[in-house]
């Protein structure tokens, strides 16, 4: 740690850097921002940096609001938006209390709690993110009431000299430079609607990755002129922004999910795995899909996963298998289809790995794969089957959290009491709303 400090120190004075961020994230999964001149930098690795917690989104209580922020060296970055003009550098933090205690609602502490208690278990956990959002020509509505997407292009589609080619070129160049690895980028399936995928990645180190990706994305956007977002379902009628999330758990150097002969190479403990994200898919739910928004794309069809199910390549369930390559077993994973792009990374996935952890632990048996388009069966087909419905809204999917052990204890009491209180607030004032649907279908005909 030492020397990444010394190095940190050194490359400051190298590069002229004049300005360093200290980035940490709320428990909505916020990012938070504090600049430090770099004749500081040194007092903030040995100290940390004092600030008020109670006037962050769920971090403390008013009585017990004096935090610290301490900055990770291994995180350090220059931020090639800012060019070289007062050269900037950003590092996250790991928050605590003026004890030295971590911090107990540092989203990025719950994450490392969780992947502790993995390494407790023999396992490293690597996620694969393929991040879906949306361009549009600016954060205002057009006139029909909608936003207004910057092209009208569809999945895969080349749109000579559009927006989105130069932003994608800029982004993926950008996203380099800060030393995270993209793997694909792509126009996806809505009008102005673009994915990046970011190369695997230990999961610390994807929900980070994740948090810069999001800063990446909306300021290129504003250099181009444009709005990016993350929003699970702007717009009414189009597919919804998902982060679908490949999975591995390896053993030292060896995948886990991996086994030589077996159905789809998948071992033992990745069916484990993926019968743990299944059985407690609804208990999670509030947090991989945190928003009243979030139940329009689960529920909007395109491609989202409604129903707890699993397949082979099956792209309408919740987990799937996906093709191996039959001479790259270390490369078998499964993906979960349901989080969406405007989730905190932090406890989402630490939530995932606890979910499938705990299906090895209690030695879940997975059921039978779902073969069928699972759209479009009926329900009483689906019900045969044993295909449950995820939660059909965020009120839906705070009563199973309510009830969840397993959330409580991931997060942790003060994450688990906040989330709870925070998205009740917000579904109680959506449930005020007089919406315009409402008033098209109602006020001239009642």
């Amino acid at each position: 740690m030492d020397k990444q400090r010394d190095f940190v120190l050194r490359t400051i004075e190298e590069r002229g850097v004049k300005f360093v961020r200290l980035w940490f994230t709320d428990v909505m999964g916020t990012l938070k921002s504090v600049a430090i001149a770099p004749a500081e930098v040194e007092g903030a690795f040995a100290e940390g940096l004092g600030f008020d917690g109670s006037a962050i989104e769920g971090l403390t209580r008013s009585y017990e609001s004096d935090l610290l922020a301490h900055p990770d060296p291994t995180t350090f970055q220059t931020l090639p938006w800012r060019g070289e003009v007062d050269p900037t550098a950003r590092m996250f933090c790991d928050i605590t209390t003026p004890d030295g205690q971590p911090a107990v609602a540092d989203p990025r502490h719950v994450l490392k709690r969780t992947l502790a208690k993995a390494a407790d278990a023999g396992f490293t956990f690597y996620t694969h993110p393929e991040i879906e959002f949306y361009l549009l020509k600016s954060s205002t509505l057009g006139a029909n009431g909608q936003p207004e997407p910057v092209d009208s292009a569809g999945y895969f589609d080349n749109v000579p000299g559009g927006t989105a080619h130069d932003f994608r070129r800029r982004s993926v160049r950008m996203l380099e430079d800060l030393g995270i690895s993209v793997e694909f980028s792509h126009h996806e399936g809505g009008p102005g609607q673009n994915e990046i995928d970011l190369r695997y990645a230990d999961a610390l180190t994807m929900a980070d990755n994740i948090m810069t990706f999001r800063t990446v994305i909306k300021e290129v956007a504003i250099e181009q002129g444009v709005y990016a977002t993350f929003m699970p379902k702007p717009i009414s009628g189009q597919p919804g922004s998902g982060m679908h999330t490949h999975m591995s758990l390896f053993e030292g150097d060896m995948n886990a999910f991996y086994e030589e002969g077996a159905q789809y190479q998948i071992s033992k403990v990745g069916r484990q795995f993926i019968a743990g994200l299944l059985r407690h898919a609804n208990e999670i739910s509030a947090v991989t899909n945190q928003f009243v928004n979030s139940y329009k794309r689960l529920w909007g069809g395109d491609e989202a996963p409604s129903f707890i199910c699993w397949g082979h390549n099956n792209r309408s369930a919740l987990v799937r298998v996906p093709m191996y390559k039959p001479n790259k077993g270390q490369s078998s994973r499964i993906e979960y289809r349901a989080l969406d792009s405007a989730a905190n990374p932090y406890l989402a996935y630490a939530l995932m790995l606890a979910a499938g952890l705990k299906g090895i632990e209690e030695e879940y048996e997975l059921p039978a794969e779902a073969e069928d388009n699972v759209w479009s069966l009926t329900d009483s087909e689906r019900r045969a089957l044993g295909y449950a419905p995820l939660p059909q809204s965020l009120d839906d999917a705070l009563s199973y959290m309510e009830e969840s052990e397993l959330v409580a204890e991931t997060l942790g009491e003060t994450v688990f009491n906040y989330v709870l209180l925070n998205k009740r607030r917000e579904w109680q004032q959506y449930r005020a709303q007089v919406t315009p649907f409402e008033l098209q279908s109602n006020l001239e005909m009642l």
